[in-house]
């Protein structure tokens, strides 16, 4: 069983808050109340970077695509190769998908 840093009250509260979403439309309208322009834009950018990564891009050739630092892109292959597996699980999952 994985055991979460992260996990408390609160966090508890938001996963199950982002599970009962059920369309875009509800995700983009709970991120909209929820989170900063700035905040969504830094992640929906470590989740591009994680995704050019799986596929094998260059650091310097996501940098230039993303305009993301190295050591923003260094932290998302330290956690694609060390972490908890979160990308590694979305991001199949959406291939996946896309083959369909």
């Amino acid at each position: 069983m994985y055991e979460s840093k992260i996990k408390d009250e609160h966090t508890e509260l938001l996963v199950k808050a982002i599970l009962e979403l059920k369309t875009p439309e509800e995700c983009y309208r709970l991120f909209d109340d929820l989170c900063t322009i700035r905040e969504i834009q830094d992640l929906a950018q470590r989740m591009e970077v994680a995704q050019m990564l799986r596929k094998k891009t260059t650091y310097n050739e996501i940098a230039q695509k993303t305009g993301v630092s190295t050591a923003t892109i260094s932290r998302v292959n330290r956690c694609l190769t060390y972490g908890a597996g979160g990308y590694e699980t979305v991001l199949k999952r959406l291939e996946e998908k896309e083959t369909k």
